[in-house]
């Protein structure tokens, strides 16, 4: 019986993982600007406190992005990352 070689992933370099750490932290930010906002701050924005929106809509966006990263990790091809000195 053959036992096959675990496939390696992307890990902490894949750029979807970093994307939603992005958006996570501007989320964070938002959504607690957004929090505090004032009624003035409200007011100039047509009644919608559109930072606690947005920043709510990108805490959504980091976490789905998430989620693809954690149920379809990217699979390194066999070969890439190795020494170049133990192919020739």
């Amino acid at each position: 019986m053959a036992t096959e070689t675990p496939k390696r992933t992307a890990g902490a370099f894949d750029i979807r993982l970093i994307i939603a750490v992005l958006f996570f932290l501007y989320g964070l930010v938002l959504t607690v600007l957004g929090a505090t906002a004032s009624a003035e701050d409200v007011a100039k924005a047509a009644g919608l406190n559109i930072n606690l929106w947005s920043g709510l809509g990108m805490l959504l966006f980091a976490v789905l992005f998430a989620l693809w990263v954690k149920l379809r990790p990217l699979v390194v091809p066999d070969g890439v990352g190795e020494d170049s000195a133990t192919e020739h």
